[in-house]
């Protein structure tokens, strides 16, 4: 029970800083001002460890691979403490395999959690300066799909199809992951 009350309270430490990392990579990627209240908040949440980071890590090209390296770290944190835990010390060695699978899982869930939260901004707060950050965020993630898909009734439906891609994927992730540990 120890062992899950942990792992529970890393997920949660992890996912917030990591997904704040990898929010920070993907916003200064998109070049969206960060004096909104998002911004603000990832820039709080990041500063410590990414500005350290960059003394060491060089961005490429608009990449800020700090904030990457960041949140790949974080999760190997993660994952090295659970492995210490559990008494593996003699396969360490998927440790960082294990981190990239989280990272990637990590990016799935900050996307369907950004889809989630312009849905309901684009049905009751349209026009607040939020919105249009997170829709700046999901334009390019939902484009393809509003080529393909026409509007139905008026409504837009590529944010609905993308988060059933989404989700599939991280299953596909999940078999992935457990196929290559077996």
């Amino acid at each position: 029970m120890l062992y899950q009350i942990i792992s529970f309270v890393l997920e949660v430490a992890t996912s917030l800083f990591g997904g704040a990392c990898l929010l920070r990579l993907y916003m200064q990627h998109q070049r969206v001002p960060f004096g909104n209240p998002v911004g603000r908040f990832v820039f709080a949440l990041t500063d410590g460890l990414v500005l350290h980071l960059r003394r060491v890590v060089p961005s490429t090209g608009r990449w800020d691979m700090a904030s990457l390296v960041g949140a790949y770290l974080l999760k190997l944190t993660q994952f090295g403490l659970l492995w210490l835990l559990a008494g593996g010390l003699a396969a360490v060695g998927w440790v960082p395999l294990l981190a990239v699978f989280g990272l990637v899982q990590m990016a799935i869930s900050g996307l369907t959690g950004l889809l989630i939260v312009y849905a309901i901004l684009s049905w009751t707060q349209a026009g607040s300066p939020l919105s249009a950050v997170i829709d700046r965020l999901c334009a390019p993630f939902l484009a393809p799909f509003r080529r393909i898909l026409p509007l139905v009734g008026g409504i837009d439906l590529s944010p609905l199809v993308l988060l059933v891609v989404l989700q599939v994927a991280a299953m596909v992730l999940a078999s992935l992951q457990q196929s290559m540990l077996r």
